[in-house]
């Protein structure tokens, strides 16, 4: 599938040039270059996707799909396992499509690297996790790069996918791949190639998938970025090229980030209208979303799940200061952002307080422990939190119902876990819970059963917004409603 390089509708240009102009095709290609293109072009490379998870499986999918011979590379015995019995385990995937590359021999998996010697072009979409003081830790990336740089061999492309600080690809994964290359005789750009293009995965988005979102990606020379666009536009219909890869990288942190700080002025300024009253921050939302131009609307909620945005700003920050500089807008955005499942947290034991009943006989129902609705993607899902912060308070029982999540664990500081007991969310399920948290608004949650058979609930999502019945309107505590009864969730705990 080879587009025309022309930048997606709405897409600015760069130095008032189209991304065609700005990026040409180098004058000279290597030999390498030249047959790996070739092996595109036909069809006959072979790709390979270490990591298998939300990023990994859709795009190992969609070359597979497009009748590349796909490998995918996993540690996780059980996910290669099902992935090999043609066992889809992603949410956005079609079971049969998955179940059909596989027969076809077209999609494998494997928890070892034996293959890459025959792997063309490699993708890498390993975790990019943060230490516990909330620093970088790139040791997936840099065990992902070694296992290939032991069989890198000319006419192969590494592509990095996994969301990372500026600098990664070409201060952490290049020297990898150098230090096997350089005694062989093989020479960056020439006989082998490197790129970064971030992940643009939206998990439950049925409109944009892998296929059709633009991507971004950048070369470590004009050679690496013009392969990694031709090998991308195999299955992407827009490919952005950009000048290298702390450019790609810098641009995936700034979507996150742009999120992550307009979220952040929600959360606040519906934590201001609950402590003013008679101010709902929904309808504020609603209203100034009218306007055309100059205004985009994000939606207060418990905090920040997934794994880039909770993440992303953390990155940043410690980039920064190895440049003498703070981030301090960044930073305490995503402050604010960890601090909302305090405020829900301080919400929940308000509502169990309005009634005659002691906090250790409390029994709370938390609706969903997915990061966003309509998902299975548990990862920092803000449920944890505040479980966490409820068992703290000696709460007397928590389980949750999420149609989505078959089992759900709350892990400790300690490395311990804890299974949180899973209830459906019936009438009488509901019934019997003395206060009803939403975290995570599924579409398949029965809203009118809900606020019918509640004692008390929180609202977290706004999700209880066609409730109209004054008197059950009175059992429901919307976050950001202009609730004065939520003024109680102040003062914020310094450190969240």
């Amino acid at each position: 599938m080879h587009s025309n390089g022309s930048i997606p509708s709405g897409e600015s240009s760069v130095n008032g040039l189209s991304n065609d102009e700005s990026r040409r095709k180098p004058e000279s290609l290597s030999p390498a270059a030249l047959n790996l293109l070739g092996q595109i072009d036909n069809g006959e490379a072979t790709i390979g996707v270490i990591g298998l998870g939300y990023v990994g499986l859709p795009l190992a999918v969609e070359y597979a799909s497009a009748g590349f011979k796909t490998v995918g590379i996993d540690l996780d015995e059980s996910r290669v396992d099902r992935l090999n019995r043609g066992d889809n385990y992603i949410d956005d995937l079609d079971d049969d499509q998955v179940r059909g590359l596989v027969e076809s021999d077209l999609l494998s998996a494997s928890t070892n690297f034996d293959a890459c010697g025959d792997i063309d072009v490699f993708f890498i979409c390993v975790p990019t996790p943060v230490t516990a003081s909330k620093d970088p830790d790139t040791g997936y990336i840099e065990s992902a790069t070694a296992s290939i740089a032991e069989h890198l061999r000319p006419g192969q492309l590494v592509i990095l996918k996994s969301t990372t600080y500026p600098d990664t690809t070409e201060g952490i994964v290049k020297p990898i791949l150098e230090e096997q290359g350089d005694p062989r005789g093989l020479t960056l750009g020439s006989d082998y190639f490197l790129a970064f293009s971030p992940e643009r995965i939206d998990p439950g988005n049925e409109e944009w998938t892998t296929a059709n979102t633009p991507v971004v990606v950048g070369g470590t020379t004009p050679t690496c970025g013009h392969v990694s666009q031709i090998a991308l536009e195999e299955i992407i219909e827009h490919v952005y090229s950009v000048s290298n890869p702390k450019v790609a990288e810098m641009e995936k942190l700034l979507e996150n980030i742009f999120r992550s700080v307009n979220i952040a002025l929600v959360n606040e300024l519906a934590r201001l209208c609950d402590r003013i009253g008679g101010i709902s921050m929904w309808e504020v939302i609603q209203a100034a979303a009218t306007k055309p131009f100059g205004f985009m609307p994000f939606y207060p909620g418990p905090g920040l799940g997934g794994h880039c945005i909770p993440i992303d700003p953390h990155y940043l920050s410690w980039l920064a200061r190895k440049y003498d500089f703070e981030t301090s807008f960044i930073t305490l955005s995503a402050r604010i952002n960890e601090s909302m499942p305090f405020y829900v947290a301080e919400a929940i034991i308000g509502a169990v307080a309005d009634q005659p009943i002691r906090l250790r006989d409390a029994n709370i129902l938390i609706l969903g422990v997915a990061f966003k609705g309509n998902v299975d993607d548990t990862r920092h899902s803000p449920a944890e939190t505040i479980i966490k912060l409820l068992e703290e308070k000696n709460v007397g029982s928590i389980r949750f119902a999420d149609p989505h999540v078959d089992e759900y664990h709350v892990r400790y500081r300690d490395g311990s876990s804890r299974a949180i007991e899973k209830v459906e969310c019936t009438p009488e399920t509901v019934a019997e819970h003395d206060v009803v948290v939403v975290v995570t608004d599924h579409d398949a949650f029965d809203v009118e059963m809900i606020a019918t058979s509640a004692r008390s609930i929180v609202d977290t999502r706004n999700m209880l917004a066609d409730i109209t019945d004054p008197d059950l309107r009175e059992r429901i505590h919307l976050l950001g409603g202009g609730d004065s009864t939520m003024t109680a969730l102040e003062p914020i705990a310094d450190d969240a």
